[in-house]
């Protein structure tokens, strides 16, 4: 395996930067891009990515902030009085330092004495300007924090509240790890840069508007000179920020391949060392760590120098103030405790200015995550419950599939034209080739979404003039996907029904032959799922989902491919198990292994989204057709 010299990852980082670049502008300019909004690892929101509608974006958030003004009014009070106490500092102690060079040279003269009383006031008026102003700043940071962290809790309660007001579809085509950073890391984000942004703009404004105008008191001439500095530091962070954002957005940029590289490897170890690719996945880390290695020095380098050319600047700002002060004094025009005076706000003056170059930044990231979190609140929901909605029959005697049609792109059909009716207690068994529309039809039935065209119909009842939550609630579903959350097996078997008791959790886990495994666990039923459910097998998880189902007791029961993970003898338990089950109860069963669906009471065989064939398993055999050629092909010698 090669390895990159030092050249060759020069001029790829000097690519890739120039590419970054090209972006960058592309952006700032408001092109219209192909590729989605750019992202960190997992779907997060990448440092210095900017909001589409920045306006809009700062004007919804205050519309937010507005139920909290009152004490975002008593924050900005708190922190220009805290900012005034403390930029009046150094005038007051530079009274101290007249008085006392003053009384230094009256003492050399022999003409007086140092008044240590009035320095000692003054140096306690200094101590009590800076405690007022420390405590000041104190009260506004609690104050200002709780605000940031209800307005969280609000957002966060609204995001919970929506999730479960999204239609099917949109989980969907969305993916897990964008979701959840918008949940945590933009709504984090959004918080911590309003927290830090709204104070420290207001400390900074404040203490430029105090310094200037100080310093303008103490000698217009002097603060010329001082606001020199602040044209030849912006012009130095100007040139420093223009070379080093390229390689900013670059590190990110190869920041988020190594981090994807490292989860994909990490997460699917058991296919890389089945296919020996290592090596490959080795290649390939190292080449982009490489990148990133390259670009990452470059950036932090150059803005590493940023602060020691800024100091450099303000050192010559000091130095010319310091000449000139000290001609001024000599002639008498100020006074020594103002030339010290002026000093310190020289110093002071660079660190708002930077300050606000940072609150830019901050102000771009906040509106780019209000603008994530806002866009997910106003994602379409599921059309309401009818108003009228009918009450749930307490038995299902009938259902009625009435000439559906569905497409999730309704210009691209799935189902085109399905029709059937199953009675009460029948079961009906789903079959057909993949992607003939099996699954679609349970989540029709249990109104994930809507149709098209046509009706499903329960007790001749439109399911759309049901609610959804007595609809689902007549039925139980056993997916292929066996899904477990991180708590005990008694608590995922109880999801079902979350009022069981622990004797009916055991039943229900003896008639889905669970009991036998969950008792030799070390702690039984008590043994907790971790969070990826891996400290159990892929058959024992359906087992437990069987068990969830059986202890819910609905009258309608899916099953789609419910017994695809366990293994034959594991399956002919499981098979006696819901043949009791499915007893009594209206059953849908999806199935490839069409040994399982033999008694059914009809077989519906679906291909491209129409029925082709429906019948018993004899009569489908004896037909010779579709079905027949399906079920010969699974046991052919």
């Amino acid at each position: 395996m090669r390895k990159f010299d030092e050249a060759t990852r020069k001029q790829q980082a000097e690519d890739i930067a120039a590419a970054a670049e090209k972006r960058r502008k592309k952006r700032e300019a408001g092109e219209k891009q192909e590729n989605m909004p750019r992202r960190g690892p997992h779907g997060r929101m990448a440092p210095g990515e900017k909001a589409r509608d920045f306006k809009g974006s700062i004007g919804r958030l205050v519309s937010y902030l507005g139920k909290y003004k009152i004490p975002i009014i008593i924050v900005m009070i708190m922190a220009v009085g805290s900012t005034v106490f403390n930029v009046l500092g150094p005038i007051v102690l530079g009274q101290a330092t007249t008085t006392l060079a003053n009384g230094l040279a009256a003492k050399v003269a022999g003409t007086g004495e140092i008044d240590f009383a009035t320095i000692g006031t003054i140096l306690l008026a200094v101590l009590a300007l800076y405690l007022v102003s420390s405590l000041l700043a104190f009260a506004q940071g609690w104050v200002m924090s709780g605000v940031i962290q209800r307005l969280s809790h609000q957002l966060r309660c609204e995001i919970e509240a929506k999730i479960n007001r999204l239609p099917m579809g949109y989980f969907e085509s969305h993916a897990t790890g964008d979701i959840l950073s918008r949940i945590t890391n933009d709504v984090d984000t959004l918080g911590m840069s309003l927290n830090q942004s709204v104070t420290t703009l207001i400390t900074s404004v404040v203490t430029i508007v105090g310094i200037v105008a100080l310093m303008i008191y103490i000698s217009p001439l002097i603060t010329l000179i001082a606001l020199l500095v602040i044209p030849v530091s912006a012009v130095v962070i100007m040139m420093v920020v223009k070379r080093s954002q390229k390689y900013f957005f670059a590190q990110q940029e190869f920041l988020g391949k190594v981090n994807g590289q490292v989860e994909e490897v990490f997460s699917n170890q058991n296919i890389v060392k089945a296919f020996n690719r290592e090596d490959q996945a080795l290649s390939d880390f190292r080449r982009d760590n490489d990148t990133l290695y390259t670009t990452a020095w470059k950036s932090q380098f150059l803005s590493g120098l940023m602060m020691p050319l800024i100091n450099m600047v303000a050192n010559v700002g000091y130095v010319a103030v310091a000449i000139v002060g000290a001609a001024l004094a000599i002639q008498g025009a100020i006074t020594i405790g103002d030339i010290q005076a002026t000093i310190q706000y020289v110093k002071n003056l660079t660190q708002p200015m930077s300050q606000l170059s940072q609150v830019a930044n901050q102000l771009q990231s906040m509106a780019a995550a209000a603008e994530r979190v806002f866009e997910f609140l106003d994602e379409r929901e599921m059309e309401d419950d009818a108003a009228d909605a009918k009450p749930f029959p307490a038995r299902v005697e009938s259902i009625e599939f009435d000439h559906v049609r569905f497409g999730y792109d309704p210009e691209k059909p799935v189902i085109k034209d399905f029709s059937a009716r199953i009675e009460a207690g029948q079961t009906v068994a789903l079959v057909g080739p993949t992607g003939a529309g099996k699954t679609t039809m349970v989540k029709l039935l249990e109104r994930f979404y809507d149709v098209n065209g046509g009706a499903i119909r329960i007790n001749g009842v439109d399911v759309r003039d049901y609610t959804r939550h007595d609809l689902r609630g007549s039925m139980s579903m056993v997916l292929q996907d066996a899904w477990l959350y991180s708590a005990s097996i008694r608590e995922n078997i109880r999801y079902g029904k979350m009022s069981a008791s622990d004797e009916q959790v055991v039943r229900a886990a003896e008639a889905a032959f669970a009991d036998r495994f969950i008792r030799t666990l070390p702690e039984g039923y008590d043994t907790r799922i971790n969070e990826d459910a891996t400290n159990i097998s892929q058959g024992q998880k359906q087992l437990l989902t069987i068990a969830r189902a059986v202890l819910a007791n609905h009258d309608i029961l899916i099953l789609d491919e419910a017994t695809s993970s366990v293994d034959t003898r594991t399956e002919a338990l499981i098979q006696q198990a819901m043949d009791e089950l499915m007893r009594d109860r209206t059953s849908f069963v999806i199935a490839h292994r069409l040994s399982t669906i033999r008694n059914a009471d009809l077989i519906l065989v679906m291909d491209e989204g129409d029925i082709v064939e429906q019948g018993t398993h004899d009569e489908l055999l004896a037909q010779s057709g579709f079905y027949a050629e399906l079920y010969n092909s699974q046991f052919a010698e």
